[in-house]
């Protein structure tokens, strides 16, 4: 099968507007999460997520078409354009250049929007363009039209494992001859009412709202929920072969991938589905050594406890492990943009030698004992990283990426 590398980079969270400015906050420990302002919390038991601040979607849309795209396209938009900017695609062929796209809950503030709209005022009220600016799938319709990507346009949508399904699926199809690149992009904005609402109702969000810099604590032993972010993450796919004609920056190999099940539950992760998803993604990596994992990492009870057990079978016990991290803390969980948006802070990570810190972990949980990088930012050499990603339903996405040898 061909081999997949990775050409381009986009990012864009409640930390920065784009790659750099984002890694370089991340590695600083700073923290995204505020005081929701996007819609009145008053009534809220949570109030607080990881917005983007300042956004302003006409830097990559012209203002009539605003409108007709919800904000978690807007945002993809904006990831789509950097990597796309990054990979330098110009003169490539655009009919072998597809789009694998991925969010877990996509147009919600729509949905809620004009389902209020329907009630008030009838269904004669409805916007026109509620349909196309709600749907998962637009995000990939958007950026092909916007970059001209003619090839293979997939969607993944798998809760908070999609973005890291949407790169399965890109090398996938790059691996077979489906084609020569693709561009993944995981986006989400669910900060709203019904979103926000909706999740707290289940308990899954934390209630730390008078200390929103630290509410999200990953393996700590006081955490108490995850806390919701947005934005979205992009990278460049194509083939090796690609990559070396037109002398590309190469930032990583895709080295391998797994998926599983739990088939448990719906919401209650196991340990059994993710550690399957890791042995699978080291399976097809072969000989790589990982040095460093970012976590799914959630900051919830469950998932943080299972995740370090899972970690610790995959690797062959603690001491064998390699470091780890979760980058949450600091920019919220971005549900089905997480995968893509981790994907590309592991290879930048890998990319200049930084490792990025776990903040918060004042208290570890005697459960989760593995090297979490708490305390702030290590510089190391990687030559192997895996990114994690796990989702309600059960599903599950590993990836590796490695660097590129030569």
């Amino acid at each position: 099968m061909r081999r997949v590398v990775v050409t381009g980079l986009g990012m864009i969270n409640s930390l920065g507007h784009d790659r750099e400015s984002s890694f370089d906050a991340i590695t600083k420990g700073e923290c995204g999460i505020d005081t929701i302002t996007l819609f009145d919390v008053e009534k809220f038991s949570v109030k607080i997520a990881g917005e983007v601040k300042d956004f302003d979607p006409t830097t990559v849309m012209d203002a009539k078409e605003v409108k007709k795209a919800d904000r978690f396209i807007q945002l993809g938009l904006v990831a789509a354009k950097e990597a796309i900017e990054d990979a330098k695609i110009d003169g490539m062929d655009r009919d072998s250049f597809g789009v694998a796209s991925a969010a877990g809950i996509g147009g919600l503030p729509a949905i809620e929007k004009n389902s209020l709209v329907c009630e008030a005022r009838g269904p004669r009220r409805i916007s026109p363009f509620f349909i196309p600016s709600a749907l998962i799938n637009m995000l990939g319709g958007f950026v092909s039209i916007y970059h001209d990507l003619r090839g293979p346009n997939l969607g993944s949508v798998s809760a908070c494992a999609a973005g890291t399904h949407a790169i399965n699926e890109a090398a996938k199809t790059i691996m077979v001859g489906g084609a020569d690149a693709m561009l993944v992009i995981g986006a989400e904005s669910a900060v709203c009412p019904v979103g926000i609402g909706g999740f707290a109702a289940m308990k899954a969000l934390s209630t730390r709202n008078d200390e929103p810099k630290k509410a999200s604590r990953p393996f700590d032993a006081e955490r108490d929920g995850f806390i919701m972010g947005e934005g979205a993450g992009a990278l460049v796919l194509e083939t090796l072969e690609s990559a070396q004609a037109r002398g590309a920056k190469i930032y990583a190999e895709l080295a391998g991938f797994g998926e599983s099940g739990d088939a448990n539950h719906i919401t209650t992760p196991t340990m059994s589905g993710p550690l399957r998803a890791m042995k699978a993604a080291l399976k097809m990596a072969g000989d790589v050594k990982v040095d460093y994992i970012n976590a799914h990492g959630t900051s919830t009870p469950v998932n943080d406890k299972n995740e370090t057990a899972a970690i610790k079978e995959a690797f062959g016990g603690k001491d064998n492990c390699p470091l780890v991290s979760s980058t949450k803390g600091q920019i919220g969980h971005c549900l089905g943009a997480a995968g893509a948006t981790e994907a590309v802070i592991s290879i930048m990570a890998m990319d200049k030698g930084i490792i990025p810190p776990t903040i918060n972990l004042e208290n570890p949980d005697e459960n989760c004992d593995l090297d979490y990088v708490s305390e702030g930012a290590r510089e190391a050499e990687l030559n192997a990283v895996m990114s994690n990603s796990f989702g309600f339903g059960g599903t599950n996405g590993v990836v590796i990426f490695k660097k590129y040898q030569g």
